[in-house]
């Protein structure tokens, strides 16, 4: 965005600021937050706060520096206002959880170390975030963070004392698996008065069976990924047990046949039983025409038979879910395995549409790092990155209300 165009949108900017950062209180810090969500959107290779100070010619570098950084504005109070006022506005047809990686040169910036993060597709030296982002097809917005602490950062590692304190990470900052953080912002997020039509997730969050449970006992329906390798038996499985002898307890009642894999089911099954789905209409359009997007699917109903799961039906039946099966033609085997709790009745073009539904996650992550940022911050502590996150948040949210607007021309 040029500055003829932040000017133009500056009266609606300003009306955002007042409403999204009205729990920052203190003289001139919502000031600040309009300078740096205009720092953000304006034009301009980086968006580190150096640059970002020098065209917006007004707020001295160091003030800005202070507000993200040093100012102990509360970044949750803020994430709730724009959950709330995003929720209305999009109108989610589900959350989405997902991270992306900060790739970085040092060892100081908080929660940074040699981990493997699917921005640059390999183990690198960089921090990871994890989003809760509001999706639809046409419209999504990350209205939440974690940042993953690796556990060469938990106060439990001899040694992360000093680097801890100098990052100043609160105690409560502590080594946690990624769906366990991903939990976490959806308690906060429904605590905020807001309700998940749905969640979704990759493979990285759906292959814990915790998490999957963990969301049953929460009420809520999920299409998640999950890898191949997990077990599952047949619908038409049934417990049983050997003749009772007469004397003592009566044995349990038990699968005992060992579960196959998600692949041997639906190998089994064989490709004929793939099914054709268009599941929505593509961003792009060749020929004038916009292009729809199709595949080849495979759908099982099928009892997920984790030991979590088992202990969570206190070994009785276990409940029956579905299996949706990428198989595109011409390739061996599936390529793609989805797992949901959605009844019975659902018609397979939705369990598709929602199992692909995480592609607005991509466009999110590439448009607020390439236009907005999110990666280029240089700060090195807890509250600094928490606040960056909020903020370039933020700026994704107001560009995408601008978006919905019909009355406002799209921002340059």
């Amino acid at each position: 965005m040029d500055s003829v165009a932040a000017d133009r949108l500056g009266e609606d900017l300003d009306a955002f600021v007042a409403d999204v950062f009205a729990s920052l209180t203190r003289s001139g810090w919502q000031e600040r937050a309009g300078d740096y969500l205009r720092g953000l959107m304006l034009d301009g290779r980086r968006k580190s706060i150096q640059p970002m100070a020098a065209r917006l010619a007004g707020p001295h570098e160091q003030a800005l520096n202070h507000f993200v950084t040093n100012s102990p504005w509360a970044a949750a109070a803020v994430r709730e206002r724009l959950a709330v006022r995003m929720d209305e506005a999009v109108g989610p047809a589900a959350w989405a959880l997902d991270d992306t990686g900060w790739l970085k040169c040092g060892t100081a910036s908080v929660g940074v170390a040699r981990q493997y993060t699917g921005t640059a597709g390999k183990v690198t030296n960089c921090q990871i975030g994890v989003s809760l982002n509001l999706v639809t097809d046409s419209a999504s917005c990350p209205v939440d963070w974690r940042l993953f602490v690796p556990e060469s950062w938990d106060p439990a590692t001899p040694g992360t004392g000093e680097r801890r304190r100098r990052a100043a990470m609160p105690a409560e900052a502590k080594h946690q698996e990624k769906w366990r953080l991903g939990l976490e912002m959806i308690d906060e997020a429904i605590g905020w008065g807001i309700r998940p039509p749905l969640i979704v997730a990759d493979a990285g969050y759906g292959d814990a069976a915790q998490f999957r449970q963990s969301l049953e006992d929460r009420d809520l329906a999920y299409v998640v990924g999950v890898n191949n390798a997990h077990t599952a038996f047949t619908a038409e499985a049934r417990r049983t047990a050997p003749p009772y002898k007469g004397a003592g307890r009566r044995p349990p009642l038990i699968y005992r046949e060992a579960a196959p894999s998600l692949k041997t089911h639906v190998l089994e099954i064989g490709r004929q039983a793939a099914t054709p789905v268009a599941w929505r209409s593509g961003s792009r359009r060749r020929g004038g025409r916009t292009r729809t997007m199709r595949g080849h699917f495979v759908f099982l109903r099928l009892r997920p038979a984790s030991l979590t799961h088992r202990r969570a039906a206190d070994f009785g039946d276990l409940p029956l879910r579905w299996l949706i099966a990428e198989w595109p033609p011409g390739e061996p085997e599936p390529t793609r395995y989805w797992l949901s709790n959605l009844p019975e009745n659902t018609p397979k073009r939705r369990l598709v549409h929602l199992a692909k539904l995480r592609w607005r996650i991509e466009h999110d992550y590439r448009e607020i790092k390439t236009g907005l940022g999110l990666d280029h911050y240089e700060g090195r502590t807890w509250q600094g990155w928490h606040h960056h996150t909020t903020l370039v948040s933020a700026a994704h949210a107001f560009l995408t209300l601008q978006r919905l607007d019909p009355k406002t021309p799209a921002p340059e």
